[in-house]
């Protein structure tokens, strides 16, 4: 099973989604995500054996519980960003402009619980963000550095209330996710 860790947005946000991705468009290069399945990747797992399936879950929840965010939370999805940076672009993200404190303790309690079960340690830090799209080729590379530093849409809002353990499965289509297990804060 090919897992990660998640805050997904709500089905309403994905039109708005779309909407910050068309400030991208014709940018060459570019490989959009698909909206519907918006979400913030709290930890990516990757492959895991079905019979860890309880380990990873329990160890989750410990996470979540560790974080000790009380309760949930607005979040509010603004501003645009890259990885690795502007000059090298891999991945054109929105931002979150409220909420992201909540967020990285999140990450930062599953992060140590997954990785004291055996899974790799980030080898970056925690940036909460969705994923908008990937830069397959350098194509687009100015327009996309014009958008992010002279745009800041604001995308929307939620009230985060759980975090998901998801399935990734790769298709000839795109990823296609399901949730194995949610955790309500």
């Amino acid at each position: 099973m090919r897992l990660f860790v998640s805050v997904d947005l709500p089905d309403d946000l994905a039109d708005a989604v779309r909407e910050g991705q068309e400030l991208f468009e014709g940018a060459s290069g570019l490989n959009f995500t698909d909206p519907e399945q918006a979400h913030i990747t709290m930890k990516f797992l990757g492959e895991v054996d079905e019979s860890r399936l309880d380990e990873v879950t329990a160890a989750v929840e410990r996470g979540v519980d560790a974080a000790e965010v009380s309760g949930s939370f607005p979040a509010r999805f603004a501003g645009l960003g890259v990885f690795p940076h502007l000059d090298y672009i891999s991945v054109v993200w929105l931002g979150v402009e409220v909420g992201s404190d909540e967020l990285a303790a999140l990450h930062e309690g599953i992060e140590a619980e997954t990785t004291a079960v055996g899974f790799d340690p980030e080898d970056h830090d925690f940036t909460p963000h969705v994923t908008l799209a990937r830069m397959e080729h350098a194509g687009g590379k100015e327009q996309v550095q014009e958008v992010v530093e002279n745009r800041h849409p604001t995308v929307g809002e939620m009230v985060v209330d759980e975090v998901r353990l998801t399935e990734s499965v790769l298709t000839d289509d795109g990823p296609e996710y399901s949730t194995v297990e949610s955790f309500p804060l």
